[in-house]
């Protein structure tokens, strides 16, 4: 995985935690220069930034709240004032609200909606128009890189979170619509789908032995995800080894997605 990434740009939403910091800091370990975005706690973005600096990389924190057009913009225009453009885009930025659907109330909803969907849609939006904007550069055989990050749940049902899992589901055909239309430009567009991820927003379903035990019964592989997992694969589809690869899920899920519960029932 070394140097897969050297002399490109990447920018990562949602990068202070969770899988956006892990995927950041696996682009940095490929030789890219990150931009770290944050929303509303800059202090791990800003950590990450100086252990990259500090191992030889490249890297900053920009806040950003991706459901603002303005702050999107804004973000863009800080990454092209350190490192002149941009060639990779992780639009990762996420949340959940999570409530019985009799519950839920139209912020919740709109909230949800507001930052894995349109959020999604802005940033790529200025990722696309910054590639044509200044053209082809010699580090990559794409013009630029866009992975949006999805999850199991754009195609497993999940009750509880009917927000989180009609953005998601809408992530996969967003995701497909515009790698078809950008493909011939030579913008490869694609979708991280994590299952279980051992991150602090999932920390319940880990942490006890009980809640653990439960967990890997819808995990075929016997495991749970780690960042790095993430991190991993999105190295991969950043780079010209998946140079192939364009409008594709790439599931990350331990065979989450393979319905483990349907395995003794044939």
């Amino acid at each position: 995985m070394e140097n897969l990434l050297a002399n490109q740009v990447a920018l990562v939403t949602g990068a202070s935690s969770g899988i956006g910091y892990g995927v950041a800091k696996a682009l940095a370990k490929a030789g890219a220069a990150v931009a770290l975005n944050y929303h509303s706690h800059p202090e791990s973005a800003e950590q990450l930034a100086d252990e990259i600096e500090k191992n030889g990389g490249s890297s900053f924190a920009v806040r950003a709240d991706v459901s603002d057009p303005s702050q999107v913009e804004k973000m863009f225009d800080a990454c092209r004032a350190r490192f002149d453009t941009v060639d990779i885009v992780v639009a990762n930025s996420g949340l959940q609200k999570d409530s019985a659907f009799g519950d839920m109330t139209l912020e919740d909803w709109q909230t949800v909606l507001a930052t894995n969907l349109t959020g999604q849609f802005l940033t790529t939006q200025a990722a696309v128009k910054e590639f044509r904007r200044r053209g082809q550069r010699n580090n990559s055989r794409a013009l630029g890189k866009i992975i949006c990050m999805s999850s199991v749940h754009e195609v497993i049902p999940w009750a509880g979170h009917v927000n989180y899992a009609a953005s998601k589901c809408g992530i996969q055909m967003f995701m497909k619509s515009l790698a078809q239309e950008v493909a011939p430009e030579g913008i490869r567009v694609n979708s991280i789908a994590p299952g279980a991820i051992r991150t602090p927003i999932n920390k319940d379903a880990w942490n006890t032995e009980a809640a653990l035990k439960k967990l890997l019964r819808l995990i075929p592989y016997g495991r749970v995800g780690e960042v790095e997992d993430i991190g991993e694969a999105a190295v991969w589809l950043a780079s010209d080894e998946s140079d192939y690869v364009v409008g594709t899920t790439l599931f990350v899920d331990g065979g989450m997605t393979l319905y483990p519960g349907f395995a003794d029932n044939g």
